[in-house]
């Protein structure tokens, strides 16, 4: 589950999971959802595979996610399915996805870049927490 957080002159996004790997996949499928009005009408027709090492799970998060950005601002590459493993050096993610196509895919938000202000990565009972300031 994941939702938006009302943030002046920028856009907060916020997600639940049971495990940390489903966060970061909620975290994914949350940032589509502020780059896309109708993220439902992306699909999964290609993948590339993202390495990430590191320990601390805000700094993860904040560089799977620029790297999601990332392959948005450069090859327009929409997300919709994120399968995240972690491991003690950092972390794997198989992406799928599509190319935009302006035919089926609406713009929603100009999400310009991922920032570390209030960037929070939390366990608070069975569940994990996250949240991230995006630059709009």
């Amino acid at each position: 589950m994941y939702e938006f957080l009302e943030h002046t002159a920028d856009l907060g996004l916020r997600a639940f999971a049971p495990s940390l790997a489903e966060l970061f996949s909620e975290m994914g499928h949350c940032l589509m959802a502020a780059l896309l009005d109708n993220p439902s009408e992306i699909h999964a027709r290609q993948r590339f595979r993202l390495e990430i090492t590191g320990t601390n799970p805000e700094d993860l998060l904040f560089d799977f996610l620029r790297e999601v950005l990332y392959r948005f601002e450069s090859e327009k590459f929409l997300s919709n399915r994120f399968e995240v493993q972690l491991h003690p050096q950092g972390l794997t993610a198989d992406i799928h996805g599509e190319s935009f196509d302006p035919a089926r895919h609406v713009l929603s938000h100009e999400v310009k870049a991922i920032t570390y202000h209030e960037l929070r990565v939390v366990q608070e009972g069975s569940q994990w927490l996250a949240e991230v300031i995006v630059d709009i």
